[in-house]
Parts: C-alpha cells; structure tokens; sequence
C-alpha cells in the first residue's frame, strides 16, 4: 500500500522516512488562510485549533485526492497541518524574521500546545473512496534562559520562519525546547501513533505501509 503525502515539508517526510515509509510527495497547492477565512465565514465565529488543522489537513488531502486519477494515484493519500496555541492565540508559520522574533521573546520560558492534524483518503480503481481524520495534540515548554542574541541567531537561520509556533523539536530548535508532553512526533507535525490509528481504521495493517529497508524489519 502507497502512501502519497500532500505535503512538501521536510519534517513530515523525514518522521515517515524514519518509520520505514517512503511516501510519493504532491504539493496541494492549497490557499490555507483563505480556506480558514471561508470557514469562519461560513460558521460566523473563529475557528478552534482543532477545527484549524482538521479543515486544512482536509482540504490538503482532498486538493491531491481532485487529481488522483490524472496522477495515477493508488493507494493512501495523507493530508496534515499543524497550528501553535499560546494563551489562546493561534499561531501557524511566521514567515518573517521580526514575527518570529516577537514570537519567541512571547513564549520563552513558557508552555504552549502544537495541534496537528491529519486526513487520510483511500484512493484506488482511480477514484476517491472512504476517508478518516484525527487531531493530537502535544503542549511544548519552552527554556526560560534563552538571550537575545541566540534568538536572533536562531532566527537568522531561517529555520523557525516556515514552521508552526517558529520552532522546530527535530534540528537546531530542540535545544531550546526543556519539556514536552505527548506524542513527540506530534509536534514535528505528524503524529505517527494517530497516523497508524487512521491506517487501522480503512482495513489497512502499518506495516502495509513499510517499503524501505523492510527486509530488515521484522514482519
């Protein structure tokens, strides 16, 4: 069974690379804000985290899933998006130095929560089929110690610019992260326990999914 990611994020594919997964990666070319926006329009009232990454994860998912038979899809297609809460206020990727400067002179030394979701589809005979989603969620506590000027070299980097809550657990954000709890891959952006609990519910065995270096795997 194959999994198509509708994502291009480095983290996400390095989680399924290191679980055995060697997913097909498609952009999904969506317009995120202006699908929230829609939403909220829609509903009359904000959107909760967990409404957020759901509905986006979805939208993601779905955008691939439009194409699936111009692409010649067959088998899963895995939708994800992840959102930062700090004292109510949620925050996805900050794009610009001075936003993620504010960002973290705002959470340094504090506890906020990554949600993540996920949406999965059954693509095969050329078209879409069932599908499932989920939300994990993770809090994150962040080193109270961090100067200004490892701030401003972290953000010079360029790292925390394109990730949620401008910061990252997998590369040169981790040192500044004391506690976590939860699932810690929910907070790279994919939660493999829930994407394996997804998985499960379509009829599907994780392992299904294995197709790199699984003759060592056991079986």
């Amino acid at each position: 069974m194959r999994l198509h990611l509708a994502s291009t994020s480095p983290a996400r594919l390095s989680l399924l690379r290191a679980a055995g997964i060697e997913p097909v990666t498609i952009s999904p070319d969506v317009d995120e804000d202006a699908v929230a926006a829609a939403e909220a329009a829609r509903l009359g009232a904000p959107l909760t985290p967990h409404h957020v990454v759901e509905l986006l994860a979805r939208a993601k998912a779905e955008a691939v899933a439009a194409n699936g038979a111009t692409l010649g899809i067959d088998g899963l297609i895995l939708g994800g998006d992840s959102v930062f809460v700090l004292d109510g206020v949620i925050y996805g990727k900050p794009h610009t130095p001075e936003r993620a400067r504010e960002r973290w002179q705002t959470q340094r030394g504090r506890t906020g929560t990554l949600y993540s979701g996920h949406w999965l589809i059954e693509h095969t005979e050329g078209r879409p089929g069932r599908a499932v989603g989920a939300v994990a969620e993770a809090s994150v506590t962040f080193a109270d110690d961090i100067p200004d000027t490892e701030l401003d070299a972290y953000i010079n980097t360029g790292e925390p610019l394109f990730v949620a809550g401008a910061f990252t657990i997998d590369s040169l954000g981790a040192p500044y992260i004391t506690r976590i709890e939860g699932d810690p891959s929910t907070v790279v952006g994919l939660s493999l326990p829930t994407l394996r609990r997804l998985v499960v519910r379509l009829g599907y065995d994780w392992p299904d999914l294995w197709n790199t270096g699984t003759s060592a795997l056991p079986v």
